[in-house]
């Protein structure tokens, strides 16, 4: 076996995380000692500001009260938007700002991650030839940021109008009746968002960033923070020159001074079989709204995601949002206005709805009368009284540039963000994955440590197995994440490493398997 060859089937050196070296670095940062920086929250913006903050060579402990990605990072549209509609609110700077960040993990950071998705806007009666040609005006805007950008046109092509045959082509699914063409455009769509947030926790802990999930802050101060090891129950304090407050939608229950709006944003899960083959997805427009469009999104693993609301959330923030019926039987009517045959409700297989963190910038006492599909999507950096800096705001896409930002404010280093340039666990150049000994549908999953995952069940046939029958995820994939990505329970598994979780009954059926993986599973480096 060559080098090249031995290294395709091992993790990347020093990302692997697992049980045993949670215990070991928990010890350490609880131990007396003063990191640089302490994250809290391991989402997709605090695990890229442990990343950001590691790789200009500070010391950093990141705690998370559950798992990578357990809040808004794992339930988004799994879309790294170019900022297209950005463009129609007049939001300049953030268009263009995600049309840039879009192009770094397309080209540098991510690409085994991050693609190209084709999406077909059909013409139907119900969209008139104004509405028509203003969206038409949009894809090429949306094609001017991605050249402003500097995204080559061979990763991101450009837009163009489709004829009725070749709508129904790529969405055999759309009536057929009174379909005059269709108009095609593409942005990034990342294979799993929580995958891209393990990645970027893994590539931290590479460059010597402590990663502990399970480990709730129970309160914060510019020195750092008491802590509960949520595994043991035992207390204890982290010490820090700075901290970042990274906690989303729950970033206002740790620091005073600001007010979330959260936003609910809920998705459907359908069998991929009901719509039939779907090589696009699909931009479907909500009536009565100008630049709003309910979404279909083929996953290629057998689902298809139908989304998304922008609902207005009071209340305490939960764990995990409940999806109302409501936002179920908004995105089936308007799904149902392009289908030959609608979708019933008990087609469903499941649904879920992540909470977006925007920033209320509304004036104190005033009626809350802007929509929250209204407010503004820019990132802000706060610091408050104490010196507590809190990332809050922004989106999926923006995570490295809000990562950047956070760490610049907190002072610690004259050193400048080298993470627009560094490859995350798994990046290689297309023609070297390409390459790769590994099914396809793995490389778009673990990139060059596809050829890792495969060993395990090329050593154990079993491993080869399904986790459950008609779902690609392999008993191999369950034993991986339990080894190398910090899977600690069952949860992790199903619901995070894979999204095996989405259907109710999936996981039910799926949880004995990986409460055996689990079983199976010993320290890093076996």
């Amino acid at each position: 076996m060559s080098i090249r060859d031995r290294a395709d089937r091992t993790a990347a050196p020093g990302s692997s995380l697992d049980a045993a070296r949670r215990t070991r670095e928990l010890a350490t940062a609880a131990g007396g000692g003063t990191a640089d920086l302490l994250v809290v929250g391991l989402g997709a913006t605090g695990a890229g500001v442990a990343l950001d903050a590691a790789a200009r060579g500070l010391d950093v402990v990141a705690i998370d009260a559950h798992d990578l990605a357990f809040g808004t990072s794992r339930w988004s549209s799994k879309l790294i938007h170019g900022g297209l509609r950005y463009l129609a609110t007049g939001q300049f700077d953030v268009a263009h700002e995600s049309a840039v960040e879009r192009g770094v993990l397309m080209t540098r950071t991510a690409p085994h991650l991050v693609a190209a998705q084709p999406f077909v806007l059909p013409l139907t009666p119900l969209v008139s030839r104004a509405q028509a040609s203003l969206a038409w005006a949009g894809f090429r805007a949306g094609d001017m940021l991605r050249m402003a950008a500097r995204t080559p046109r061979q990763v991101l092509p450009v837009p163009r109008r489709l004829s009725a045959a070749e709508a129904r082509h790529l969405a055999p699914s759309v009536r057929a009746s009174g379909l005059r063409g269709g108009l095609l455009s593409w942005d990034g769509k990342v294979t799993d968002d929580a995958r891209l947030v393990t990645a970027l926790a893994r590539t931290a802990a590479a460059h010597g960033a402590r990663i502990l999930t399970r480990v709730r802050a129970l309160s914060l101060g510019p020195t750092g923070a008491r802590f509960r090891d949520q595994l043991t129950g035992e207390e204890g304090e982290i010490r820090a020159r700075a901290v970042v407050n990274a906690t989303g939608v729950w970033a206002g229950g740790l620091v005073d001074g600001f007010r979330i709006r959260p936003s609910r944003g809920t998705h459907l899960v359908l069998r991929s079989e009901r719509l039939g083959a779907l090589p696009a997805g699909l931009h479907i427009p909500v009536p009565g709204e100008t630049n709003r469009f309910v979404l279909v999104l083929p996953q290629g693993d057998g689902r298809t995601y139908v989304g998304l609301t922008d609902e207005p959330v009071e209340g305490a923030v939960p764990d995990v949002p409940e999806v109302p019926e409501t936002d179920i039987g908004f995105l089936l009517d308007v799904l149902g206005s392009v289908l030959d045959t609608p979708v019933r409700r008990d087609e469903v297989d499941g649904a879920f709805a992540g909470l977006r963190p925007l920033l209320d910038t509304s004036v104190p006492g005033a009626p809350d009368s802007v929509r929250t599909s209204d407010i503004s999507r820019r990132h802000a950096v706060l610091t408050s009284a104490d010196g507590v800096v809190t990332v809050v705001g922004g989106k999926l896409t923006t995570y490295r540039r809000m990562a950047q930002d956070a760490v610049d404010a907190c002072g610690l280093t004259s050193a400048s963000s080298p993470t627009a340039g560094l490859p995350l666990v798994g990046a290689a150049a297309p023609e070297r994955l390409r390459d790769l000994p590994a099914p396809a549908r793995l490389v778009r999953r673990y990139g060059t440590e596809a050829p890792a995952v495969l060993a395990l069940s090329e050593r154990d046939p079993a491993l080869a197995e399904p986790v459950l029958p008609g779902h690609p995820v392999t008993r191999a994939e369950l034993l991986w994440a339990a080894r190398h990505e910090g899977a600690l329970d069952p949860s992790d598994l199903l619901d995070r490493r894979t999204r095996i979780g989405l259907v109710p009954e999936d996981r039910a059926e799926a949880l004995a398997v990986a409460a055996e993986i689990l079983s199976q599973a010993t320290p890093s480096g076996v």
